[in-house]
């Protein structure tokens, strides 16, 4: 399986602007810069989209251990959250953290943790990174009533 999404930058780095497409057609000329990167433009950055993906991923990857471990999520709210600094060498993403609400009814807390740590160390996105990926886990066990 192979999935593709493509940049076209025009212009030096500080004036110029970019745009991101995806093959499947979500984002189509979608627009970067310098000021969506570094400030607070309007549009998206490489980042986001990483903390996108991330979450997407971790997310998916939580419910299936959940599934192996005999359990049935009910949500799984991942906010995941990718910082961009300047270090001494370059800008990197030393650092993702990902924010987790697990609302798993009438299940082992411990049982949902550890599915949860094999998700954050599984997941395919997370097996990109050099970063060090920091999870803080909520996990709600109890069922929803009303």
């Amino acid at each position: 399986m192979k999935r593709k999404a493509s940049a076209v930058w025009q212009g030096d780095l500080k004036t110029g602007t970019g745009k991101i497409s995806t093959d499947s057609g979500v984002l189509s000329n979608t627009q970067y810069s310098f000021s969506t990167r570094f400030e607070e433009g309007k549009g998206t950055n490489p980042e986001e989209l990483i903390a996108a993906a991330h979450a997407g991923c971790f997310s998916m990857a939580f419910s299936a251990q959940l599934g192996e471990a005999g359990l049935k999520p009910e949500s799984i709210n991942t906010t995941a959250t990718v910082a961009l600094e300047k270090l001494a060498d370059g800008f990197a993403i030393p650092e993702i953290v990902l924010d987790v609400v697990a609302r798993v009814p009438n299940a082992d807390e411990a049982a949902v943790k550890k599915a949860a740590e094999n998700a954050k160390t599984g997941c395919p996105i997370s097996k990109l990174f050099k970063a060090n990926i920091v999870m803080n886990l909520k996990v709600e066990t109890t069922a929803k009533v009303g």
